[in-house]
């Protein structure tokens, strides 16, 4: 599932872009959905003035592949990041919330223990 849920993450961009477009998300994701699967690597998106599903590469807007690498990779090493001190954070507290342990009593009375190794004889 944790490709699912990247893709899902991935689909807030054209959702918002929808959005701000004022135009019927439902619809508008559902048209992009179908030629994305007509045409895989295909260069379609959202116009941001009409909010038309459209060819990208009429409208003259490339995005290059490094440009998605570099980002999907900042973003799991963000996510990453947050997670290792969440692990330090949680870990910390769970220390300081253990019980601590005490000393060994020593046997007997007190009267018959060696003072340096503090053990009954």
């Amino acid at each position: 599932w944790p490709y699912k849920a990247a893709g899902q993450a991935m689909e807030v961009i054209p959702r918002t872009l929808a959005q701000n477009c004022g135009i019927n998300v439902i619809r508008t994701l559902t048209k992009l959905r179908a030629k994305h699967a007509d045409e895989p690597l295909g260069p379609w998106g959202i116009n941001g003035d009409t909010g038309d599903v459209v060819n990208m590469r009429e409208l003259g807007i490339w995005e290059p592949l490094q440009v998605k690498q570099q980002t999907i990779k900042t973003a799991i090493d963000s996510a990453k990041m947050l997670l290792r001190i969440d692990d330090i954070v949680s870990g910390i507290s769970k220390r300081q919330e253990a019980p601590k342990k005490k000393a060994p009593e020593v046997e007997g009375d007190g009267d018959n223990v060696d003072s340096e190794r503090q053990m009954p004889e």
